[in-house]
């Protein structure tokens, strides 16, 4: 037979060896492709490292409009939830604007689905905003790098870096962007109350929130709880796994974050997300919506 033949032996051992590493390869690969299609995964930035070159970014930020105008980092470009959220047609308020009303917001200001960003808030006066706007840009199907400024504009600050006060001239061109929904980071009221038994629900409201009214079943921590030092970073991976670990949260089910619209929650979601964890989802719609939907 040819399998006797030195040469051709040697061949089919080659073939063999190979194709056995592309089938593992392949029954490794394809559950992640199904599960996690839409996987976002933001990063950090250090306030030095986008001192260096802000020019390679686009910066937004996520706190109060009037608090950009009294003073920002140059360039800054104003995203707070407070002008991309409103009151929907079925009276709950603090509801995302549709995406196709935020991928045009963000085209006017030359941002495109693979533009670079870097998201930066104020622990104090943001209230996670720039947490929910990383979520929003996963949610639209941002293709480029989104990273949070590490710190905030406290951090910034102590490093004595640039800041600049009102409108700036600046010479934007409007470009398209192109969105694709990503449905597996956020939930409903309806896929929360048909499949909790499989998730974990963590409420990340203030104590007197939580007293007046939850979600059966969830767990509280308060949004505050996922910073920590002077600088109100986020949470470290094995502080915040230390911490769910604490509270009773498996992370072996589906966390599921939540506040009244979306907004904290969305600062919890983000810190999950930079931790390494499965990936969680940011309930929108929040206790807004649950209350008006369960709470009769």
């Amino acid at each position: 037979m040819l399998t006797g033949i030195p040469a051709v032996r040697t061949l089919c051992r080659f073939l063999i060896r190979n194709l056995s590493v592309l089938f593992i390869g392949v029954v490794i690969f394809c559950p992640q492709i199904n599960s996690e299609a839409f996987a976002v995964n933001p990063g950090l930035i250090e306030p030095s490292e986008l001192n260096r070159n802000p020019s390679a970014w686009v910066i937004l930020d996520a706190r109060p409009k009037s608090e950009w105008s009294s003073e920002h980092i140059p360039g800054a470009i104003s995203f707070s939830w407070e002008d991309y959220t409103r009151t929907d047609d079925n009276g709950i308020p603090y509801r995302i604007y549709p995406a196709r009303t935020l991928a045009k917001a963000l085209g006017e200001m030359g941002i495109n689905e693979k533009t670079a960003i870097v998201v930066y808030g104020d622990a104090d006066k943001s209230w996670g905003g720039e947490g929910w706007t990383c979520w929003v840009l996963s949610w639209l199907g941002h293709k480029g790098p989104v990273s949070l400024l590490a710190g905030g504009i406290q951090s910034w600050r102590i490093k004595k870096f640039p800041v600049t006060t009102g409108t700036e001239k600046r010479s934007i061109k409007t470009v398209s962007y192109t969105f694709e929904t990503n449905p597996s980071i956020d939930i409903s009221a309806e896929e929360i109350s048909k499949n909790q038994s499989s998730l974990v629900l963590v409420d990340t409201r203030s104590t007197i929130e939580w007293f007046k009214g939850r979600i059966p079943g969830a767990i509280h921590i308060p949004w505050e709880k996922f910073q920590t030092g002077r600088e109100r970073r986020p949470l470290r991976p094995a502080e915040l796994r230390q911490l769910l670990k604490n509270k009773g949260v498996d992370t072996g089910k589906t966390v599921v974050y939540y506040c009244t619209g979306g907004i904290r929650s969305g600062y919890a979601w983000l810190v999950h997300q930079l931790s390494g964890l499965p990936a969680a989802k940011n309930y929108e719609g929040g206790y807004e919506a649950w209350q008006k939907q369960y709470s009769k």
